[in-house]
């Protein structure tokens, strides 16, 4: 079969680039390596937590057999269990010494169904900052070539945030903020007054606080406040592939998609130099066969896109197509993650709040911003909020029985908050993905094999996340009273990227300024594995507005038939 044009991958970046190729007019077939799911019988958000068996905990022994890496997920459970792939049906490998935890979807949406939601631009420092430190390649665009794109995206996913007016952190085009809560202003007075330069914002987050007719027209609704977001939202409230950019796809007439094909490899034809067809493994029935296409988008997630690139290896590309400079695979990122302080916080005991929001609080990076680094380039940011609970959880320690669980459980706790740190990891070369020399998965394919680890930059960050944190805490009145003691795991942060990265020069990066292949010209990647640096700030927003801008370069490319 023949289409315009083919989407390796129907997740954050493939939806957008299906919804983007349709609506400009081309033929567009749609790869996704996972199952087929439909909101309607698959989303789990309108069950009850005590219609699921054990709290919605997943047996121990179950995850232990099935999923001891996709389980490290904040949003695996019971209720998004089959979401997941099973580690023990897709391995891949790592150095003993060096763990990566690979969160994969397995399914239509991919985990555009379970992200966080979190949507912040690269600011143009960001977009400079390899160029004035040294670390990695240039990027070939700046601030100003995205931020258009960044326009378009914000106004169709629907990013919920305040115009703050910051120059690390661009404003938007936004839908009215989910509002901090009374905690949270009172934090947010104590860290501005304190720390000239240090801001507390809402956070940014694809949830439509108030849906605007062209959402309502794909059937999207106003987010409910239930906060139970990664179950997947039947009110498409939440921007998902499945309920927002493939329905945009699907009502042009010129999408199909075809689920449980695995892409086992790219193929070129070294006289043209293109790119004419992909060789798909059905993961059922294990039939082989080819679709072709004038044009392709990979849009495999970072880590898949790097394998099926080295595995399309031929003779015209014994290191893998697109691989001339020898950088696919090479220069991973996730950001540093899991560095979290949690304080108490005494008063304002006669406040709550409304729902439950689908985010928090923000603190947008200000080391090597408006306050200096001690011992690292780039920096970080936070992600939290402050809560109050039920006292249900000590009313369900050892020791407490009968009548004192029914009285505390009618209780409130104090205020605690959170405070997590992201930051940014350097592009480095020995920071890659590779194949395994002999293991193959059930469809023949080698298995991926991941090297990576945090490096001189990433490790001077660590203590500083802490202690900023508890800095801020406690001028705000907290009691520190936890800090994790070690980052989580490369990987955890499920932000990985840079694995076919841009940049200006062929014989250092993969792709150009409008993510079209060097080697290529009709290949375009626009997932995570084009990012250049990682920046601090959560990265799905910037994938979807490259993916719509190269979207938007390749068809006119086509029409002038230069591809």
């Amino acid at each position: 079969m023949s289409f315009d044009a083919i989407v390796i991958g129907s997740g954050m970046s493939g939806g957008i680039a299906a919804k983007e190729l349709c609506e400009r007019g081309l033929k567009v077939l749609v790869l996704e390596r996972g199952k087929n799911i439909d909101p309607a019988r698959d989303y789990m958000d309108h069950q009850m937590p005590w219609e699921f068996p054990n709290n919605m905990q997943v047996p121990q022994d179950e995850v232990a057999r099935d999923y001891p890496v996709q389980s490290e997920c904040y949003a695996f459970s019971e209720a998004t269990k089959k979401f997941w792939p099973k580690d023990s049906e897709q391995p891949y490998s790592t150095p003993e010494t060096k763990p990566f935890t690979w969160i994969r979807g397995d399914h239509l949406g991919g985990r555009s169904v379970m992200w966080g939601r979190q949507s912040y631009r690269l600011s143009p420092m960001d977009f400079e900052a390899n160029a004035k430190d040294g670390h990695g390649c240039d990027w070939p665009i700046r601030y100003d070539d995205l931020a258009p794109w960044y326009d378009h995206i914000e106004r169709f996913i629907g990013v919920a945030g305040s115009k703050e007016g910051l120059p690390q952190l661009p404003d938007g085009e936004f839908l009215p903020p989910f509002a901090l809560n009374d905690a949270e202003l009172q934090f947010k007075a104590a860290v501005e007054t304190r720390f000239t330069g240090r801001k507390v914002i809402p956070g940014r987050t694809a949830n439509l606080s108030v849906a605007q007719p062209h959402h309502e027209d794909l059937g999207r609704t106003s987010c409910q406040n239930r906060s139970i977001c990664e179950r997947g939202c039947s009110f498409g409230a939440m921007h998902s592939s499945l309920t927002s950019s493939l329905p945009a796809a699907q009502r042009t007439g010129n999408m199909t998609i075809v689920t449980d094909a695995i892409v086992h490899s790219i193929i070129h034809d070294p006289k043209s130099g293109k790119a004419t067809g992909v060789r798909v493994i059905d993961a059922k029935t294990m039939e082989g066969r080819t679709y072709q296409a004038k044009l392709f988008f990979l849009n495999a997630s970072t880590i898949g896109t790097a394998q099926i690139l080295l595995n399309s290896a031929s003779e015209a590309n014994p290191r893998g197509l697109a691989n001339g400079s020898d950088q696919v695979g090479r220069n991973l990122m996730d950001h540093v993650y899991g560095l979290v302080t949690i304080a108490i916080f005494p008063g304002l005991e006669d406040r709550y709040y409304h729902g439950r929001r689908p985010t928090g609080l923000y603190v947008p990076r200000f080391r090597n911003v408006t306050e200096p680094g001690e011992g690292f380039v780039r920096g970080y940011g936070y992600q939290g909020g402050l809560s109050r609970s039920s006292a249900r959880a000590s009313a369900m320690q050892p020791g407490v029985v009968g009548a004192q669980i029914k009285e505390r459980a009618g209780q409130i706790g104090p205020w605690t908050a959170y405070l997590g740190g992201f930051g940014e990891m350097l592009p480095h070369p020995d920071n890659r993905v590779t194949l395994h020399a002999t293991r193959k998965d059930k469809w023949g394919i080698p298995i991926t094999h991941i090297d990576c680890g945090h490096g001189p930059n990433e490790k001077a960050m660590y203590r500083h996340i802490l202690d900023d944190a508890r800095t801020m805490l406690e001028a705000a009145g907290g009691r520190v009273v936890m800090q994790t003691p070690a980052p989580a795991k490369p990987g955890v942060g499920i932000h990985e990227m840079g694995t076919a990265r841009m940049g200006r020069d062929p014989r250092t990066s993969v792709i150009n300024g409008f993510n079209q292949a060097h080697d290529v010209p009709n290949l375009f990647i626009t997932d995570g594995a084009a990012m250049a640096s990682s920046g601090c700030q959560n990265p799905s927003l910037t994938y979807m507005a490259l993916t719509a801008r190269a979207a938007d370069h390749a068809v006119k490319l086509m029409k002038e038939s230069a591809i």
